[in-house]
């Protein structure tokens, strides 16, 4: 209890709070699992008692202070998966050291606490004082501690059932922080260990109705604006022929089925005057680690400065934080798909089919596809993610050979691997940057410290200078990229697209407030980000998409404007240039329409243009949520898109992906 009241007290998440329902919650599953623990020590001897006792406590006091540590840096709990990746967490040795000191004195407090137990117990001991009992006596304890425990947990899961979001997180949901708030530390790890053991995967009341139209049917068709005419033209659709009905008639997997049906049901976004705009061209994409719209200024960061404003504009565009960080951030980026709870999606994907990714999808277009990162080539398993979406992949440690320092250099990394790709024609490059890492200091970040004399005036607390001097790599970075692409001739051809991997949540709120000029909202605007989507001619163009936007919409989008033949049904983002509702939804199950934010913690509507909305549209829009959540959880863990077939354009040849 006291562990479960500490974290409350120490957690950074706006969802978690000292003094709620879920407090009680923690507390009941508390005394349920310590009745658990005594009956299974009173099984040995009483001699043993002490250390068993110990030895528990010490195993309570490292899940918690590990857990405690971990979301002082990410702002969110680890799951169980992570545990067998820790070697990789412990590459970044300075950042865990640094948020241990910030949390030594509650970490000292607690070892002191098992030190005064331990220290009273062989106090015990030496003045035998040592309780003994007989095995009649040890019986009645345990089968009382057990039928203890027994209905303290019953009475535990009657309290989580008188709440409808405390069920939802027990039995169907998985939002790490704020299943903490509502069920307890503990008690979500317990769960997570449940499900990472018997490979749980969330239940939801879906809709599988048959659809409405027959999916040979011609798309809609609406009649020209000249009556006279009464021309009917005819709207293309970004579809694939896909044979729903035969594949149900084919599959015996009920999970599969709904598969089959969901995107059966949904309706194909329609193409628009920007399908195909940049059909042929080459495209760089970039992932930019903990980049946000305050990194950018006009004379520090020109380059970036150019790029963010003579882009395409999406004022509205947010890049939720998800539980694996940047591994999860890249593959809503890069898969169109919600990360699936308690995993590691990234790297799961990598033994999927996965021919809808932007790297698959140009290398069949007969492009030359590489993607580079400038940190170890194996963290977070992209030596496996990467090379199964279409890409020739290089890091550190796998042939991309740059100076060793934390973080390494954007800059370098741009320098050493543009010669491999410019003389191709046409070509797309994935890169996933590191410069703009924290932690943001002047001690052990040696980015900062190398452009430290770029901010040195400005009157600004360290950590946000450090900030923007971790991002000034990035702007010498697409600097040299620019400049080698103008220099062959090419920058006219190609297209750019970036965003950070998630928001820079190394910076203490106060800091980006500092860097923002306003205070922070935690519920969404702390995850509003910059979509760059730059070509040249964009320069006098006045493209501003007002609608909410997210990550999981630059996949759709992209391979619309590049006009590849996809299935626009099969990504949970939508092309924001068409005129698909836009939906942006969060870990947390929170959402975003044109009309409300949605913030699930609370159960609150924010309304957006002052127009009401119904209970019945409330709970539909609750619906699409769940769904989004539950059918990309369904395609990584079936590995869904390996069983459908497809024809191609020309009507003969069919591709079984």
């Amino acid at each position: 209890m006291y562990l479960e009241i500490l974290t409350r007290i120490l957690s950074t998440s706006p969802e978690i709070k000292l003094f709620s329902s879920g407090l009680i919650t923690s507390v009941l599953f508390s005394i349920s699992i310590t009745f658990l623990a005594l009956c299974l020590i009173y099984l040995f001897h009483e001699r043993y008692h002490y250390i068993y006792a110990i030895a528990w406590m010490i195993v309570l006091f490292i899940l918690f202070s590990s857990q405690i540590i971990y979301q002082d840096i990410f702002r969110t709990f680890y799951f169980v998966q992570s545990i067998t990746h820790v070697d990789q967490g412990l590459s970044f040795r300075s950042v865990v050291i640094s948020a241990i000191f910030r949390n030594l004195w509650w970490m000292i407090l607690s070892l002191l606490i098992i030190g005064i137990y331990l220290y009273i117990e062989i106090r015990k001991r030496k003045k035998h004082l040592m309780n003994r009992y007989s095995w009649k006596t040890k019986t009645l304890f345990i089968s009382s501690f057990f039928v203890l425990f027994i209905v303290s947990h019953f009475l535990s899961i009657l309290f989580v059932n008188s709440d409808e979001r405390k069920h939802e997180m027990y039995f169907h949901a998985y939002a790490k922080n704020y299943a903490v708030e509502k069920l307890g530390l503990f008690t979500t790890f317990r769960l997570d260990l449940q499900r990472n053991v018997t490979g749980w995967t969330p239940i939801i009341d879906v809709a599988t109705k048959e659809p409405e139209h027959n999916e040979k049917e011609e798309p809609p068709t609406y009649e020209n604006e000249n009556k006279e005419d009464k021309k009917e033209e005819k709207i293309e659709q970004n579809k694939l022929d896909i044979p729903f009905d035969e594949l149900i008639e084919e599959t015996s997997e009920e999970k599969i089925t709904q598969l089959h049906r969901y995107f059966q049901q949904k309706e194909p976004s329609n193409k628009n005057e920007f399908t195909g705009k940049f059909k042929d061209y080459n495209l760089i994409w970039i992932t930019a680690e903990g980049y946000a719209p305050y990194a950018v200024h006009e004379e520090l960061t020109p380059t970036l400065h150019k790029l963010s404003k003579e882009s395409y504009q999406f004022p509205n565009f947010y890049n939720p934080l998800w539980a694996v960080s940047t591994s999860d951030g890249e593959y809503t980026i890069l898969h169109s798909l919600v990360p699936k709870a308690n995993d590691w999606s990234f790297s799961r994907s990598g033994e999927n089919d996965v021919p809808f990714t932007i790297g698959n999808q140009l290398k069949e277009k007969g492009y030359e596809t590489k993607a580079y990162h400038n940190h170890t080539y194996d963290y977070y398993d992209r030596d496996i993610s990467h090379p199964n979406m279409g890409y020739d992949y290089k890091a550190s440690g796998n042939g991309l050979n740059i100076t060793r320092m934390w973080p390494r250099s954007d800059l370098e990394m741009i320098e050493e691997t543009v010669a491999e790709y410019i003389d191709k024609d046409p070509f797309h490059v994935y890169y996933m940057t590191v410069s703009g890492h924290l932690e943001y200091n002047f001690i052990g970040n040696q980015i900062a410290q190398k452009n430290r004399k770029f901010v040195d005036h400005l009157d600004m607390s360290e950590e946000s200078q450090a900030y923007i001097a971790g991002q000034i790599e990035l702007d010498r970075a697409l600097e040299a990229l620019l400049n080698q692409l103008e220099e062959k001739d090419i920058l006219d051809e190609t297209l750019i697209v970036m965003t950070g991997d998630h928001y820079p949540y190394g910076l203490e709120n106060d800091t980006i407030e500092e860097l923002t000029g306003e205070p922070v909202d935690e519920k969404f605007d702390i995850y509003k980000n910059e979509w760059i989507l730059y070509a040249p001619e964009m320069e006098n163009e006045d493209v501003v998409i007002e609608e909410p936007t997210y990550t999981l919409d630059m996949l759709p989008t992209i391979s619309n404007l590049m006009g590849l033949d996809f299935d626009s049904r099969l990504f949970m983002g939508r092309d924001v240039f068409s005129k698909e509702e836009p939906f942006v939804v969060f870990e947390d199950k929170s959402f975003i329409t044109k009309d409300i934010k949605y913030y699930y913690p609370n159960d609150e509507v924010i309304p957006i243009n002052d127009q009401d909305i119904s209970e019945d549209e409330l709970k539909a829009m609750q619906q699409k949520t769940d769904e989004i959540f539950y059918y990309s959880t369904l395609i990584l863990d079936y590995d869904y898109y390996s069983t459908i077939t497809w024809n191609k354009e020309d009507g003969k040849d069919e591709v079984n992906e």
